[in-house]
């Protein structure tokens, strides 16, 4: 299941939006939406309103389906920030000219996709027998203590030929 949501023209440069759409890209829904909520950014509040928009279109297209949906194995699949239109104003300046002032727009778009498995604390691995750790680090040096062997027998007979 893969939905997506896009906001046009929103009143703020692509440069800013992107500082806080790069901390939720590939994150689990529930994580955006904590990282979206507290972040001290503008541009947080615009993209978590599409982020909310694209769970719901979601769940609406599992709802069509009828197939059963879980918000909590969402993920954020792909975010993107794009450049708008710029409005292009006018300030007046010294001796009756005028400079002009940009105000940037950005298109966000969002997508979210089903993990194919939900997301489960990690396991620790079991650590490995005592005997298993002795011999695996006996037969880690050998190689080692084989090729300074063979390199000193090289230089002592190069010794011996330039002689």
């Amino acid at each position: 299941m893969e939905a997506r949501a896009i906001q046009r023209t929103v009143r703020q440069s692509a440069r800013k939006m992107r500082l806080v759409i790069d901390l939720i890209r590939g994150r689990a829904v529930a994580e955006a939406d904590a990282i979206l909520r507290f972040s001290k950014k503008r541009a947080a509040k615009q993209i978590h309103k599409v982020l909310k928009s694209a769970v719901a279109n979601a769940q609406q297209a599992a709802q069509r389906q009828n197939t059963p949906f879980d918000a909590d194995r969402l993920r954020v699949k792909y975010a993107v920030v794009n450049e708008g239109s710029t409005l292009k104003r006018f300030t007046m300046a010294a001796m009756g000219r005028g400079t002009p002032i940009l105000k940037r727009t950005s298109h966000v778009e969002i997508h979210v996709a089903e993990d194919a498995v939900p997301a489960k604390p990690a396991q620790a691995a079991p650590a490995p027998a005592p005997a298993q750790a002795a011999q695996s680090k006996a037969g880690a040096k050998a190689p080692r203590k084989a090729k300074a062997r063979a390199k000193k027998k090289k230089t002592a007979k190069s010794k011996k030929a330039s002689r």
